[in-house]
């Protein structure tokens, strides 16, 4: 008769990650530089009360992977964290009732907890929290970085404001028609404010009013908000961003070289999306305002036989306002229309 041991994966899982643990194992010798390896996974969102098994899809292979580097003699650092700073966060506090602070440490627990529970080869002395005040200072850090620095082309790197005023003052930096000693000093602060890395401008977003804020795309389902069913604007609002262009030549080539797959390289040269082509203006009969359009293919034009404009685009209230009086239920359909388009996702479009 064959006697099957039974393997009691509670106990001797329990005990050998407790080892672990007080062994510290997990935590390798950062001040090594010898033989490194770095596996890092994404960090999961404490918008949920727990993990799920498309999470253990994403952290075995990864965990996996690790522990056969470790096996090779790599010294291996693999963190973890939580990416728990953000709307999917504050939505599960409001959803629940209660503060996003409480609610976040309590999923982090309950989040930890199940990955202790797998026994992945995490190394919990470099944890990472989105929401906690030692990590998001330097993004803020790196905000004010960006607010106080601008593209030098020449250099191919971003440098302070100063160096900017102190070139437009000795006159090595051309600024436009109005010299630059002529200008008064709102002037040239809206001309340093043109180039700083950072800056307040309008942009095209989600909005719903019900719920007082701006929703991601991934958020909105027909029109309404995920969640509450609330309906959705589309709608030009001032907000900080990034002058991304000024610096999308360096960004390009700063990919050279890199080990990436090719399928990788592709998908950020497409979302840096750089090309080369032409502003042409296009008159408009009867009117003294023109329709400017970029073409990568300016030798096609002569071919061109209509335009369409964005439901944004301010020249579309202008148009619909003069011609309001010739055909009042044509008018009345675009309008609708128009209110229509705004509404749509990027994705719809």
């Amino acid at each position: 008769m064959n006697i099957i041991d039974t393997y009691l994966f509670n106990e001797i899982e329990a005990k050998w990650q407790e080892r672990w643990r007080k062994s510290k194992i997990h935590s390798p010798d950062l001040t090594d530089s010898l033989k490194k390896y770095y596996a890092l996974t994404m960090f999961s969102y404490p918008s949920g009360d727990k993990l799920h098994i498309g999470h253990w899809y994403n952290y075995g292979p990864a965990d996996t992977f690790a522990r056969f580097m470790k096996m090779k003699g790599y010294n291996v650092f693999q963190p973890q964290g939580f990416d728990a700073f953000g709307l999917p966060a504050e939505n599960y506090a409001i959803h629940h009732k209660v503060h996003p602070a409480l609610s976040t440490e309590k999923n982090i627990a309950t989040m930890k907890k199940q990955l202790d529970s797998i026994g992945a080869m995490y190394d919990w002395q470099n944890e990472i929290r989105t929401c906690a005040s030692e990590y998001y200072k330097w993004t803020q850090w790196i905000w004010l970085k960006a607010y106080d620095s601008w593209f030098d082309k020449r250099t191919q790197k971003a440098r302070p404001i100063s160096e900017l005023v102190n070139q437009l003052n000795d006159g090595s930096y051309e600024c436009g028609d109005t010299p630059w000693n002529e200008m008064n000093i709102a002037q040239q602060d809206a001309f340093t404010d043109s180039k700083r890395l950072a800056y307040l401008g309008e942009y095209t977003v989600n909005w719903c009013q019900e719920l007082g804020t701006v929703l991601a795309n991934e958020e909105v389902i027909d029109g309404r908000s995920e969640r509450g069913g609330h309906p959705i604007v589309r709608r030009s609002m001032r907000q900080w961003m990034f002058r991304i262009t000024a610096y999308a030549d360096r960004l390009l080539y700063d990919l050279e070289g890199l080990d990436w797959p090719e399928s990788t390289l592709r998908m950020q040269k497409d979302w840096i999306g750089r090309s080369e082509g032409a502003d042409i203006d296009f008159c408009i009969d009867g009117s003294d305002e023109t329709i400017r359009v970029y073409t990568t293919r300016p030798d096609t034009i002569y071919g061109a036989t209509f335009m369409v404009l964005a439901p944004e685009h301010p020249l579309v209230d202008s148009i619909l306002s003069r011609s309001s009086n010739e055909q009042s239920e044509s008018i009345q359909e675009i309008q609708e229309y128009v209110t229509q388009a705004k509404n749509r996702s990027d994705v719809d479009r």
